[in-house]
């Protein structure tokens, strides 16, 4: 069932790619002085678009049946992922719970920015998912963060303290390791070198091995399918604006900021942290440290799983659950 209120899919006419040599279609909401960009094509699949404060597009899926258990669930995905990140966690609680998965600006079918370098950024994506729970008129939910949608997470503590009726941070934490943003440098806004999709699964299973070593081949393909979309030619594409290179490369060269008072913030907030014990991002002292800071926090390390789990793991999925039990 969709939940969205008073709100245009994303495939209605005016969320659709202008025809060739047509004007674009104006974005909903107030006006700016930045031009609007779509998400290129195929991204026109199901979904909600609703305005972010900027003007700005952005889609979103909300599932769940008439008489859901307990509060919304949130899901925010991470750097160059989007909703269908959470395909899996989603299609385990939608019978039961109203989950919300959001495409942040630039990703999937959400508006690409005007100015990647101010728009690609935590406070701005973090007033989004606000933005979307107050389209929704939902006072309180429940985050499930995975990387980046951590951060955005505890960067909407500070925004909207209240809000968040409790957080599971899926590989992330205040402390990103440096072999994490090696990674990510290497491979954001990188087009794959591949015909077709079963080609990056094959690459996928290559690549990733370390990080999911129990995987079967349709695994790979699922996974293909979610972080890759197949362009009006009939190629792999990135599924991201790839401009968003250009914001990391920038916060590569700079100092890693002090997240620690941001998680300090969470300390009243049920809170669960996901690791996987291979992961190059959030390390076993970091999640120590954690703990250490929030006790009542419940921390789990998937021992073979890198950056990042799925969430449809029996650990991870039992811990998801009972936070949201206990929230209930």
């Amino acid at each position: 069932m969709t939940h969205a209120r008073e709100t245009r899919s994303a495939e209605s006419p005016d969320a659709q790619d202008p025809a060739p040599g047509s004007p674009a279609p104006k974005t909903r909401g107030p006006k700016t002085s930045a031009p609007k960009t779509r998400a290129p094509k195929p991204f026109t699949a199901s979904g909600q678009r609703f305005a972010a404060v900027d003007g700005r597009g952005l889609v979103y899926d909300d599932e769940g049946p008439d008489a859901p258990t307990g509060l919304p669930v949130l899901c925010l995905a991470g750097l160059t992922r989007d909703a269908r990140d959470f395909a899996p966690l989603a299609g385990r609680l939608v019978g039961t719970h109203r989950v919300i998965r959001l495409d942040s600006r630039g990703r999937g079918r959400s508006d690409w920015a005007a100015d990647p370098l101010a728009e690609y950024q935590v406070p701005v994506e973090a007033g989004d998912a606000i933005a979307l729970l107050d389209h929704l008129e939902i006072e309180r939910a429940i985050i499930v963060g995975t990387s980046r949608g951590g951060l955005l997470a505890m960067g909407m503590t500070a925004l909207a303290p209240g809000r968040l009726a409790g957080v599971v941070l899926n590989d992330i934490g205040p402390v990103i390791e440096r072999e994490g943003l090696d990674n990510i440098r290497g491979y954001i806004g990188r087009t794959p070198q591949a015909e077709t999709m079963e080609e990056v699964a094959a690459a996928l299973a290559a690549t990733l091995h370390d990080v999911y070593p129990d995987f079967a081949q349709a695994d790979w393909r699922d996974l293909a399918r979610r972080l890759f979309h197949v362009d009006g030619e009939g190629r792999p594409a990135l599924s991201y604006d790839p401009r968003l290179a250009e914001p990391v490369e920038r916060a590569f060269a700079a100092e890693q900021p002090d997240l620690w008072p941001f998680f300090d913030a969470l300390a009243p907030v049920p809170l669960v942290a996901i690791r996987g014990g291979r992961s190059n991002i959030l390390s076993a002292a970091t999640l120590e440290e954690m703990q250490r800071r929030h006790p009542d926090m419940v921390a789990i390390t998937l021992d073979n799983r890198g950056h990042v789990p799925i969430l449809d793991e029996p650990p991870a999925l039992a811990a998801i659950t009972g936070l949201l039990e206990s929230v209930s």
